[in-house]
């Protein structure tokens, strides 16, 4: 084969695959999408993942399997999604704990909260609950100011973990209401840190609102107010922080869908419209409500904007907490 011959059958072949590549883009997606979770099965992310993907699957036009992937407060699942190949198959539900905090609160992380994933869109988010131990004589967030104020260093509280978004929303209150007196208590997730507050061996916890929902059941907690902007469906009748005198209080962990950074533009159209399609489904946003999630689009490209905002408002209250992953 003579150098000529050579170079147009070599342009001939690029072109054909570059077709045939193009169409099945085009034709994404052909096969089932891998949507990974990182938390284990049975938590409120694992369950607001389960109900969008069937949805969205199903506007897609291909199953949505879940894969959990728990480990280093997300970090595992977002690293394993940002080194996946960029073809729209491997997708990750991440929260704000994944996207803004920990890039505040570990010195170093093996990913880029912009840089190294192509946002799909933000599909809501949910608040926390304020929980006390049903001795606890304050009905109300003043009243437990109050009771907290008058016997420094008595309470503590009880988290998921250093630098959660839970120890987070605590230490937000207590700098509102300017407490420096009551004590972390980080606990490996929300089941030991509710063990520990019906007991009584913790007297305050704050937890996702869907848990403590749950825990209020039994009668030996109570859920003194919601850390998100408006009420919850699920606790209606349970005040926001800024209805119990901290107006502007707010803290609500936000889930977005993303995938590997140069998706390709189509396949990343296709997935955003399936996305917004599903998120605006009014049946749908009614099984996540009463999940306790609130659902609510915002599209891709206010996808860096929204991490932006919120780091700009988490970094300086880690500082001046000094809240770590170790702290």
């Amino acid at each position: 084969m003579n150098r000529k011959t050579f170079v147009k059958t070599t342009l001939a072949f690029a072109a054909s695959a570059f077709c045939c590549l193009s169409i099945a883009q085009s034709e994404f997606p052909t096969r089932p999408i891998t949507l990974i979770v990182p938390f284990a099965p049975g938590g409120s992310v694992d369950m607001v993942a389960r109900i969008v993907a069937e949805k969205w699957g199903s506007n897609l036009g291909q199953p949505i399997i879940i894969e959990n992937k728990p480990g280093a407060a997300t970090i595992v699942a977002a690293d394993y999604v940002q080194k996946s190949a960029p073809d729209g198959y491997t997708l990750l539900i991440g929260t704000s704990t994944t996207f803004v905090v920990n890039p505040i609160i570990y010195p170093k992380i093996p990913y880029n909260s912009i840089n190294g994933f192509e946002p799909i869109g933000v599909i809501g988010s949910s608040g926390l609950a304020l929980l006390v131990n049903s001795n606890i004589k304050a009905g109300n967030v003043k009243d437990l100011i109050s009771e907290i104020a008058a016997k420094p260093n008595e309470f503590s509280y009880g988290s998921h973990g250093n630098g959660s978004t839970v120890h987070f929303a605590a230490e937000m209150l207590w700098n509102a209401a300017k407490l420096k007196n009551v004590v972390h208590i980080p606990y490996k997730g929300s089941a030991p840190a509710i063990t520990d507050l019906s007991g009584g061996q913790i007297p305050i916890a704050f937890d996702a609102i869907p848990a403590a929902a749950s825990a209020a059941k039994g009668n030996r907690v109570k859920i003194l107010a919601v850390t998100s902007e408006k009420r919850s469906a699920l606790l209606p009748d349970v005040p926001t922080v800024a209805e119990s005198g901290y107006p502007g209080f707010k803290m609500a962990s936000w889930f977005g869908m993303v995938g590997p950074k140069n998706l390709p533009a189509n396949v990343k159209a296709k997935l955003e419209k399936a996305l917004q399609a599903t998120i605006s489904d009014p049946a749908l946003a009614k099984r996540l409500q009463d999940a306790g999630f609130d659902a609510q689009w915002t599209a891709a490209a206010k996808y860096a904007d929204l991490v932006k905002a919120d780091t700009a408002d988490l970094a300086p209250i880690a500082k001046a907490n000094h809240i770590t992953a170790s702290n």
